[in-house]
């Protein structure tokens, strides 16, 4: 029987803020937040229902590990906190460990539903949580780039003075550094950049190959503009992490870029890295064929993009001992 349980690990910020965004889109009948800190936890689950009488409600409350094994889909997001100018990749020693614990913890209360990684270094930490939970791989996924995604849809919208929802295209690769824009498949209405800039007419004095590498500068500098001003990022990782637990939850084979474990991609050894898939009940929805993702043209320069993107994971997956 579907109970729509979700379970969120780690209740700062984005567990905090992804159980509250859920709760308001009244996807779980049931939720729990398993934290270290007991109170906190349980302090964010009195804030986040005393708002229930004015929305939609369920059954949410703050336990440990012993309440999430019956959880349709767990939420990874306890780590420690990316610092200003720091990189994701250098967080990674230091959730590397926590990852492991977390791993023991949830599949020793018999969890055997889908597992959404949100902590960063998310594409080593998702294939952290694939080997050490046993889980099928198309059941263990990350996060990845669905954000960064949003975040290139953000900027376009702005600068081309069109609704962001009207814009479609990936950004794929790592979480960090190496990720690009797919820009041979990037459209706005099915209409394609190239197209679209040179029939522009808003006189903004900008080529085409000045818009990507703008567009792929905020793109990668997004994060750390919010760290630096506020600490942390969450509200928009939240309505990411709810479209993927919605996709999950309703099995709606919705097309996300999400960090995925592959194997024999392009001659490469198996590594997790973000890639358009198929999003459904079990995570990657593999019923869906082609080995449940996209089969992406690429141009030839892409395609290198994509690969040093994929070496540089599988370079911190190896350092990270796996």
């Amino acid at each position: 029987m579907i109970k729509n349980k979700i379970a969120i690990i780690g209740a700062g910020s984005v567990g905090a803020t992804i159980a509250y965004n859920l709760s308001n889109r009244g996807l779980a009948n049931e939720m729990v937040l398993v934290d270290t800190n007991r109170d906190k936890a349980e302090a964010e689950v009195l804030d986040i229902t005393h708002g229930m009488p004015l929305g939609s409600t369920a059954n949410i409350y703050a336990a440990g590990y012993e309440a999430c094994g019956d959880a349709e889909i767990a939420i990874i997001t306890a780590g420690a906190k990316q610092r200003p100018d720091e990189s994701r990749v250098e967080l990674m020693d230091r959730n590397v460990g926590i990852m492991r614990s977390m791993m023991h913890d949830l599949m020793g209360a018999g969890f055997a539903g889908v597992m959404l990684v949100v902590t960063n270094p998310v594409d080593v930490l998702t294939y952290v949580a694939y080997r050490e939970s046993g889980l099928p791989r198309e059941q263990v996924i990350g996060s990845g780039t669905v954000i960064d995604s949003a975040r290139l849809r953000t900027f376009l919208g702005r600068h081309c003075n069109l609704n962001p929802q009207n814009v479609h295209g990936y950004v794929i690769g790592e979480h960090g550094d190496t990720s690009f824009p797919a820009w041979s498949n990037v459209t706005f209405g099915g209409v394609q950049v190239s197209e679209f800039c040179s029939d522009c007419g808003r006189g903004l004095g900008c080529s085409e190959d000045d818009l990507r590498t703008e567009a792929t500068e905020y793109v990668r500098e997004a994060a750390q503009r919010i760290i630096k001003a506020k600490g942390s990022t969450y509200y928009a990782v939240a309505q990411a992490v709810a479209i993927i637990t919605q996709a999950v939850l309703r099995d709606e084979r919705r097309i996300l870029p999400v960090s995925a474990v592959i194997s024999e991609f392009d001659g490469f050894r198996e590594a997790a890295f973000s890639y358009p898939h198929f999003i459904g009940r079990t995570g990657i929805a593999l019923d869906s064929g082609r080995r449940g993702r996209l089969q992406y043209e690429l141009t030839d320069d892409e395609q290198e993009l994509l690969r040093n993107s994929i070496r540089f994971i599988i370079e911190n997956t190896e350092r990270a001992g796996y």
